[in-house]
């Protein structure tokens, strides 16, 4: 940059110019202080003489001119546009280092000045690169609106919650995003009263109803001026779902044990009051008393059971273990159903299948899937087992010609407690425990355990377990 160098040595010429035409036009006019009559060839050479030194008088002025601005004025012009630079950001441009003392000293100024410019720039830029890394790693959908209501700040977790491009929101005030009517709301009520607010929100997405967790909060900065709010959502959908699992359980628990505590109980009382005195009706009394009991064994043997798998302190003794004597040893187990409702239990497998697996939890299995088959079927009809070898796992289905399960139902089949049919199940002496140790015991195998159901066709299990050991 040469602003003032050029408009300095301009201005110098111009001036010089008018100073040595009219020094010229003053000494032209020494002819007429000596005589009158001089004669011309004097006069021309004269003026030749006149001219040319006016002419060399400019250029040594104007070189000298040139010399001392490029001492003096040309670092300025320099300066200047290292000064531009930094104003324009540019935080790596440096001033050069001249000989003079004083150019030495402000090239110095401006160095450091630049140098804690960038220094600076940097550290903002790192806190700007650290502010969003943290913000798009919240777990927690993040909005800050600004002091007119208006979008600033949107994490990555809001766009992906929400299905929001982050950069179109930007600019647009709270009620323009399309949030639930409760938290445009809360926002408002932050906005007026300058408090710290939580509360808890639904909102219907695609993949279905989310619960928020949402905390909401004036920004006040270092000076004591109110920047805007904050607005933190944190999904408890999970938390919610676990809480009612919790809920349904401990509900279950009770009224699955206070049946036949108060059968028991309520015949116990009839028997010590002697009111019962036929030993027939009395001998019914006990029988119930005894399969209530046995029931009640049932249902705190298969709850010690399934707090223990899913604490993960039970363990599964892998050995060779023959699928096919699994399953005649379980069928043999059930055969006294099978036999009261006249079903029959059609087999599909080779005639030998080694697997690693822990045999009494395999039977403990198969067992409880073909007491469910039985349970939900008909009189009269026929339930499939079959084994067969696909890749590296072994297959083992069990078919019934049941009830059906709606689809509805099938994501909770395997909830603790919970029954397609309450009363058959009640009636068939289950606990509705037996498909949640099913699952657990599969995926302790490394497993897997599957269900397809059609209402009024019947359902299948389906249990595939590794070949060999798999860690």
């Amino acid at each position: 940059m040469k602003y003032y160098y050029t408009k300095i040595l301009t201005v110098s010429a111009v001036i010089l110019s008018i100073l040595l035409i009219v020094l010229g036009i003053i000494l032209g006019q020494f002819f007429h202080l000596f005589g009158k009559n001089v004669d011309a060839t004097i006069q021309q050479t004269y003026w030749v003489y006149l001219l040319f030194t006016l002419v060399l008088v400019f250029v040594v002025m104007m070189f000298v001119m040139t010399k001392i601005l490029q001492q003096y004025v040309q670092p300025f012009d320099h300066f200047t546009g290292v000064v531009h630079q930094l104003a324009r950001g540019n935080y790596l441009v440096r001033a050069h280092n001249e000989d003079s003392k004083i150019n030495h000293q402000l090239t110095n100024s401006i160095n450091q000045v630049a140098q804690k410019l960038q220094g600076n720039s940097a550290l903002r830029a790192m806190e700007q690169e650290r502010l969003n890394t943290l913000v798009s790693s919240i777990g927690s959908s993040l909005l800050m609106f600004g002091r007119q209501g208006a979008v600033n700040l949107v994490n990555r977790v809001f766009e992906e919650t929400f299905q929001r491009n982050g950069e179109e929101l930007m600019g647009k005030t709270f009620k323009d995003i399309g949030l639930p009517s409760d938290i445009e709301k809360e926002i408002e009520t932050i906005f007026l009263t300058e408090e710290v607010r939580t509360f808890q929100s639904q909102v219907v997405l695609t993949e279905g109803v989310c619960h928020l967790d949402v905390y909401g909060a004036p920004v006040i900065g270092e000076n004591g001026n109110w920047l805007g709010i904050v607005i933190i959502m944190h999904d408890i959908t999970e938390l919610v779902h676990l809480e009612q699992i919790r809920k349904d359980f401990v509900a279950n628990v009770s009224h699955e044990l206070k049946t036949p505590v108060t059968s028991i109980k309520g015949f116990s009382e009839m028997l010590l009051d002697g009111a019962v005195e036929d030993p027939v009706i009395r001998r019914d009394f006990l029988e119930i008393m005894y399969k209530e009991s046995n029931r009640l064994q049932l249902l705190i043997e298969d709850l010690l059971r399934l707090s223990s798998m899913e604490r993960g302190s039970f363990e599964i003794t892998r050995k060779p273990v023959d699928v096919m004597e699994v399953v005649e040893q379980s069928i043999k187990i059930v055969q006294k159903k099978v036999q009261e409702k006249e079903m029959r239990i059609d087999l599909h497998m080779p005639e030998q299948l080694i697997i690693l697996a822990d045999h009494d939890r395999l039977v403990q299995v198969m067992v409880n899937l073909l007491n469910n088959a039985i349970a939900y079927s008909q009189e009269k009809t026929i339930v499939t087992v079959s084994v067969e070898e696909i890749d590296e796992y072994v297959e083992i289905s069990v078919r019934d010609q049941g009830i059906g399960i709606m689809p509805s139902e099938l994501p909770r089949l395997f909830e603790r407690f919970y029954r397609v049919d309450r009363a058959r199940s009640r009636e068939s002496g289950g606990t509705g425990l037996g498909l949640a140790i099913v699952k657990h015991i599969a995926e302790a195998h490394h497993g897997t355990v599957t269900v397809d159901s059609e209402v009024g066709v019947g359902t299948v299990f389906r249990i595939q377990l590794p070949t060999h050991e798999q860690l």
